[in-house]
């Protein structure tokens, strides 16, 4: 029998995380059952589960890819705070939809499930450190509930000006240095 590459799956895994996120986005963590996943994909249900053992892994997958992504960016970016401001610009785009509504279902996770708990604290802690010689930590906790804060207020508003916010969160901190 042939060996399945690994490229092959790592683009299987790919293809259930996108339809899982797509299910969830749009139903809810707890309102997506299996079946959902299983039509979303277009798979078997026997071949999504020799990938993951249940919902609460393909969320925690969903959230690690989040934040390790957002880190490398943070991480690899000459200057944090300019980065950071890509990040409020991004999640205030039009098409940032469906992961707005995974982030606040992601955080609402935290109360329920320690594990993603665990990654969001990684993921505010991964800021901390990207900015640790840049900023107080005060102010670090600071910018990451404005990106909180601009994450619901994308949900809630089409009409939300999303470069003004930006231009407002600059002026800010520009005040505090």
């Amino acid at each position: 029998m042939p060996r399945v590459s690994e490229e092959h799956l790592a683009g299987r895994r790919r293809q259930i995380l996108e339809a899982a996120a797509a299910c969830f986005a749009r139903n809810g963590f707890h309102r997506t059952s299996m079946q959902d996943i299983v039509k979303e994909s277009g798979l078997s249900a026997g071949l999504i589960y020799r990938y993951f053992t249940g919902k609460d892994d393909m969320i925690l997958a969903i959230v690690g890819e989040w934040h390790t992504s957002r880190a490398a960016g943070l991480e690899a970016a000459a200057d944090p705070f300019a980065a950071y401001l890509g990040l409020l610009r991004d999640i205030a785009a039009p098409d940032a939809a469906q992961r707005r509504n995974l982030g606040m279902q992601a955080w609402a996770e935290t109360v329920r499930e320690p594990r993603i708990r665990a990654l969001a604290r990684q993921g505010v802690d991964d800021q901390r450190e990207a900015f640790g010689d840049v900023a107080p930590d005060a102010v670090i906790r600071v910018l990451v509930a404005i990106y909180q804060g601009l994450l619901l207020q994308a949900s809630w508003d089409d009409d939300l000006d999303a470069e003004a916010f930006v231009a407002a969160v600059r002026e800010l901190v520009r005040r505090e240095a």
